[in-house]
């Protein structure tokens, strides 16, 4: 369950940390970055997460969870971990690093996260062991969070969400998304792992639909990320809890709530799933996320999750309705902090149409990377691109890639022999 918490703090500026925590520069997409591929020690195990901070640990007596929450905005942290017997941790360009306080009790966590939560929903999470809500830090930001229990103690995850909602060109994002909310209809998939940018590349599409055109919108979000103001458009957010009892039952009344595009946070079951294609079947723009890796998964997952007889009709009505996908992740910089996004671009031509139709997908990732003339990208496609304009290394295209020889293919052809970049002249 979830629910929206607002709360007004003593003093609303930055907490007095010592020594102050310096400005880092932000990522490129805005959004939390995906997580990094942590390099092995001499063991093969991945290294702790650094101390920052010098002198004595400071007391977490008395402290307030704000205290933390403005240093993660200062810092332009994607994450904050508080679990017993830890410092508090933040995610800062994808690395987990412990700050300077004394590490939490059990007793301490239970009372720093229960502060901020109301007795009902204390009784709720104690009943249910989990509980998903936004948190708002006055003035600065936004926070997904997610209560849990480790070890019989109190524990959180808190994930920032910006207040100003950026644009696809801010984020680095193919330009082809902006045209695909300009569709009248259709199902657009925006697909990756966790923290890989989803939300904020979804919010940057809606955004521009509220200020370029004059629809209903509604969304259908586990907790609400980014707050949307009506613009041009008219939108209205609905969150699991405490609008909606489920995505299923939040689907089928918003279709009798006269809809022009539709955002479904996730499709998580087979329910949502089908009724976000009847949706877009039915002549409404649809927005949803699933967490996978390129578009011949997203359309294997899809299918997928119904039951053998039904397969081929969904295949069917897949085919017909299905507009984009765009698979999504992010990578380290290649010089100096930030995360650059890496796009595959699937758009339904007759051609990928007639593959899902008569079940190729897998002949899916070959008909994307030969149809660039048409605005399709491959995964490896960007990675080629992206390490060709010195923005990513080598090293970590070839992690990220499909398919490692053509990749390495790719790159030779278009001249970066012996493994680096061109150089300008």
């Amino acid at each position: 369950m979830d629910v929206d918490l607002e709360r007004t703090t003593m003093n609303d500026s930055t907490p007095n940390t010592a020594p102050p925590v310096p400005q880092d520069v932000a990522t490129p997409t805005g959004e939390a970055p995906a997580v990094p591929q942590d390099v092995a020690t001499p063991t093969g195990e991945a290294p702790p997460p650094k101390l920052t901070g010098a002198g004595a640990p400071k007391t977490l007596e008395d402290l307030h969870i704000d205290e933390l929450l403005h240093i993660v905005v200062d810092r332009n942290c994607s994450d904050l971990h508080v679990c017993a017997a830890s410092e508090p941790i933040i995610r800062e360009d994808g690395a987990l690093k412990k700050l300077n306080y004394e590490k939490f009790t059990p007793q301490q966590t239970q009372r720093m996260l229960y502060e901020i939560i109301a007795d009902e929903h204390i009784q709720r999470f104690e009943t249910t062991l989990e509980l998903d809500f936004s948190y708002q830090l006055p003035k600065r930001a936004r926070f997904r969070v997610n209560l849990y229990r480790d070890r019989g103690a109190v524990a959180a995850a808190f994930r920032l969400i910006s207040n100003r909602i950026p644009t696809v060109r801010e984020l680095n994002l193919p330009p082809i998304l902006d045209q695909l909310t300009e569709r009248p209809r259709g199902l657009v998939l925006v697909t990756g792992p966790t923290g890989s940018g989803k939300s904020t590349s979804l919010a940057a599409m809606i955004n521009h639909i509220n200020t370029t055109r004059a629809v209903h919108i509604i969304t259908i979000e586990d907790p609400i990320e980014y707050l949307h103001t009506h613009k041009l458009s008219v939108i209205n957010q609905r969150e699991l809890g405490s609008d909606t009892k489920s995505f299923g039952n939040a689907l089928r009344a918003c279709l009798r709530e006269d809809p022009d595009v539709l955002l479904v946070g996730e499709m998580r079951d087979t329910e949502t799933i089908a009724l976000a294609i009847t949706a877009a079947e039915t002549g409404h723009l649809v927005f949803a996320t699933l967490h996978t890796n390129n578009a011949a998964e997203s359309i294997d997952r899809m299918i997928d999750v119904f039951p053998p007889g039904q397969q081929e009709q969904i295949r069917v009505q897949l085919s017909n309705n299905i507009v984009a996908i765009a698979a999504q992740q992010l990578l380290p910089r290649a010089s100096g902090p930030g995360r650059v996004p890496a796009n595959e671009v699937m758009l339904a031509s007759p051609a990928i149409r007639n593959l899902i139709r008569e079940n190729k997908t897998h002949q899916i990732p070959s008909m994307i990377q030969t149809s660039g003339a048409q605005g399709m990208m491959s995964m490896d496609q960007c990675l080629r691109d992206l390490y060709m304009k010195g923005l990513i290394t080598l090293d970590e295209a070839m992690t990220r890639c499909q398919n490692v020889e053509e990749l390495k293919k790719m790159i030779n052809l278009g001249g970066a022999q012996g493994g680096a970049p061109p150089t300008k002249r």
